[in-house]
């Protein structure tokens, strides 16, 4: 696992982790264990949508008209 200590929401350093929230994504040796200097700056990140190339494109699909543009 490996672990950081950065809170991302902030950018600061968590300098007690022993009591800090976290958070950890995946699993085995590629999980991430993320610390957090607030509850809130962990609610915040885990409110943030995760977007995958798949979601991306759905979204520019379904955004179009259907009718094809020339560039």
């Amino acid at each position: 696992m490996k672990i950081t200590t950065v809170d991302p929401i902030s950018g600061n350093d968590v300098s007690d982790v022993a009591h800090a929230p976290f958070v950890i994504e995946g699993s085995g040796a590629d999980a991430l264990k993320i610390f957090f200097e607030s509850e809130g700056n962990k609610a915040s990140y885990l409110e943030i949508e995760v977007k995958t190339p798949e979601t991306v494109l759905l979204d520019v699909y379904n955004s179009t008209t259907g009718e094809a543009q020339e560039m």
